[in-house]
């Protein structure tokens, strides 16, 4: 198995920028894609952003599409969420996931798709 390890969560205020790391720690060569997840109190778990281990291509939801960019570095095996122009909205934990399986366009964000699941980081944006 993997283990998925989160940091660079902060409070910023609106406008501010952070970014993210997901480090893996074990046998990734199974891995097929790597996501963020963020959740915030009372909201459903979304996907924000995935990036597919063959081709590096990536995928966003359309509320961050200009604003958060995920990228992966293959030598440290740490998968990365930059994120720019915060506002409130973006409060959330965010989560890091990583997936074995084949997947679809439909089940891209799909929770129960992702079988490694880092503990979060907390990322809180102040107006």
């Amino acid at each position: 198995a993997v283990q998925l390890v989160e940091s660079g969560g902060d409070s910023v205020e609106a406008g501010g920028s952070l970014r993210l790391d997901c480090a893996a720690v074990g046998f990734t060569d199974n891995i097929r894609a790597t996501a963020w997840f963020r959740q915030a109190p009372g909201k459903e778990r979304e996907g924000v952003a995935l990036i597919f281990s063959s081709t590096g291509g990536a995928l966003y939801t359309s509320s961050v599409k200009g604003r958060f960019t995920i990228s992966r570095d293959n030598t440290t095996k740490t998968v990365y969420l930059e994120m720019n122009s915060l506002t409130p909205d973006d409060t959330a934990m965010y989560y890091c996931a990583a997936t074995t399986l084949s997947l679809t366009w439909e089940k891209r964000f799909l929770r129960s798709m992702y079988t490694d699941w880092g503990q979060g980081t907390q990322v809180t944006v102040s107006s």
